[in-house]
């Protein structure tokens, strides 16, 4: 295996995970992350994921609010992953930028591809490096593997297996100095907005299946929220269409309470 050197622009969990798998194969000598933000009840200010595992690993990172010319990169490959900041073109004159996808592009270009496959009902996603260009996720591809999605699985388990297909991926792309790209098609493309506090609700006069592929969508990360008859809310952690074909939850999580069963909910209710 070849170690490259590289730098790592990442923010999110998928991207702390890649991070850390990225970092125990290659010299990682910059990491560029989100600034730190408000976060939890507290709203205290907290670090991002990926800035959390890069000082875990002792590398050096970088916070912009924006990325522009002044923005100085100590790589000449970038690899990016659930970054979350626009790359302007003069950065990517730069340096070689490398898009870590969680998706089967064209298909799912956008901020929440895992979550909108899973509410899609997809069975099969995948993973696609390509480099970034200033159009959304329509760069060339360098290497791009599908893999089933089982069932019960949740968004936490597709991202937890796409950051395994990723690091494999990037092993195959980063030990050439000038990966092969393919364009990609434009036939097929789907795209995958940011999750919006409306897709966050759940409609009980939906069909269950649909509802339980959202439970499944924001979970065990965002949380579903199913409307009570008293005006609150409960949030839905994980669902099953049951026997009798209808919505049945089986974690849920009341206003200001903890995690917990749902049969213990109602049993608490009574």
């Amino acid at each position: 295996m070849r170690r490259r050197r590289i730098a790592v622009a990442a923010t999110a969990p998928f991207g702390a995970d890649v991070l850390e798998r990225l970092a125990a194969e290659h010299e990682v000598v910059q990491v560029l992350t989100r600034p730190d933000a408000p976060r939890g009840r507290g709203r205290r200010l907290a670090p991002p994921p990926a800035k959390a595992a890069a000082e875990r690993l002792g590398l050096p990172v970088l916070q912009p609010t924006r990325l522009d010319g002044s923005v100085e990169l100590a790589a000449e490959t970038v690899v990016v992953c659930a970054y979350g900041l626009l790359v302007p073109g003069a950065l990517l004159e730069r340096a070689l930028w490398l898009n870590v996808h969680p998706s089967l592009l064209p298909r799912w270009r956008g901020a929440a591809p895992v979550e909108r496959a899973l509410m899609a009902g997809d069975t099969e996603t995948g993973v696609t490096i390509h480099r970034t260009v200033e159009a959304l996720d329509a760069g060339p591809i360098a290497a791009q593997r599908a893999f089933s999605i089982a069932p019960d699985d949740d968004a936490g388990a597709v991202y937890a297996r796409a950051a395994e297909v990723a690091a494999d991926l990037l092993r195959e792309v980063l030990a050439h100095d000038e990966p092969l790209f393919v364009p990609q098609p434009e036939e097929g493309a789907t795209y995958a907005p940011k999750i919006r506090p409306e897709d966050r609700e759940l409609d009980p006069t939906a069909p269950p299946h649909e509802l339980v592929n959202r439970v499944r969508a924001l979970s065990p990360h965002i949380g579903a929220r199913l409307p009570l008859p008293d005006g609150r809310h409960l949030i839905v952690w994980q669902a099953r269409v049951g026997e009798d074909g209808a919505f049945q939850p089986l974690v849920v999580q009341p206003a200001g309470g903890r995690r917990m069963a749902y049969d213990a909910y109602l049993r608490g209710r009574r």
